[in-house]
């Protein structure tokens, strides 16, 4: 093969990949447009501080603020049915986290546990809610107990669900740092991982929810296409990476967590560990009480949403009776 042959060929290669590259990133940005046309109005919006919180705001009564976890929305909340049964007797405020479903996210800085719980606060008080129990699952667990570090006096407990509170080695961390990561996580978001992710989102389902099967509702009103926008992308990459960093810091302050906590965790859980995470935070804190379910996965809220409601109203017994904030919820 001569010189210019191979040259020729070289050629040929890298213009075909460019080409595909190319294809892939006008498929990915059709399907993303697709997505937010399709997704079906879910609350409303709000400008808070600079960035777009989509909001979900049902029901009267005492507040109850929700939390989705990494990767997810509004919709995982909702297909659940716990926005349903809580809005029965509740105010319940839930929300698209920062970078997720309709919210935005202003990555100049990075955003932690922390920060989101300031953008929460803000959020709050632009709805006007003075105090709140806090229902949060897997990633937003450590918002919820940023929130209740930060502001103990409005928030009367914290319903903790299939949380992740201390810093572990875990391989989801090293497969997601490439989609973080400047001009190869821009270039990977923008073409392949968005179809990888829809092509491979079935088989994600079901180690989320397993050993139960992925419920029907889920699966009809869970967007994909919302999950697989490069935008969602990053954040989900984003909040991966930088969970470890983000639990090894707020455990450090568990200490200081003076509302009652009600923790709920899957005995099988596959995504975090019950006796790593929630058994030791419960021994953690000063006012605990922690729920196992036997033959359930990382979806508690899907599994047994009537005991997540029933958390909540034990913490809104418990403030009607006027006794200490700190005093343990007993688990029945």
């Amino acid at each position: 093969m001569t010189t210019r042959t191979r040259l020729e060929r070289t050629t040929a290669t890298f213009v075909g990949i460019a080409a595909l590259g190319l294809t892939s990133a006008a498929l990915v940005q059709y399907l993303s447009r697709r997505a937010v046309t399709q997704r079906q109005a879910i609350g409303r919006k709000l400008r808070v501080s600079g960035q777009t919180v989509q909001i979900l705001d049902r029901g009267t009564g005492p507040c109850v603020v929700v939390l989705h976890g990494n990767g997810s929305m509004l919709e995982d909340l909702s297909s659940s049915g716990l926005i349903d049964q809580l809005a029965e007797k509740y105010r319940v405020i839930a929300l698209d986290r920062p970078g997720f479903g309709g919210s935005s996210r202003d990555t100049s800085e990075a955003w932690t546990p922390e920060r989101e719980a300031a953008l929460l606060s803000e959020v709050l008080a632009v709805l006007g809610v003075e105090r709140a129990v806090v229902v949060a699952h897997s990633w937003g667990t450590l918002v919820a107990l940023s929130l209740a570090l930060r502001q103990s006096n409005s928030i009367d407990g914290l319903v903790l669900l299939s949380g992740y509170y201390y810093p572990t080695t875990r391989l989801d961390v090293a497969l997601q740092t490439p989609a973080s990561l400047p001009i190869i996580g821009d270039l990977l978001r923008h073409t392949v991982l968005p179809l990888i992710g829809r092509l491979s989102a079935p088989a994600a389902f079901r180690e989320l929810f397993r050993p139960l099967p992925v419920p029907q509702r889920y699966v009809e009103e869970y967007s994909v296409g919302m999950a697989t926008r490069p935008s969602q992308l990053k954040s989900t990459a984003d909040d991966t990476v930088s969970m470890p960093g983000a639990a090894r810091a707020l455990s450090a302050h568990y200490g200081e967590i003076n509302v009652p906590v009600h923790l709920i965790a899957g005995a099988e859980d596959g995504i975090v560990s019950t006796v790593e995470q929630s058994e030791r935070l419960n021994e953690a804190l000063p006012s605990s009480s922690l729920e196992i379910l036997e033959g359930v996965g990382h979806m508690t809220h899907h599994a047994r949403p009537d005991l997540v409601v029933l958390a909540v109203d034990r913490l809104a017994a418990q403030l009607q009776k006027g006794g200490p904030r700190a005093s343990q919820v007993a688990a029945e």
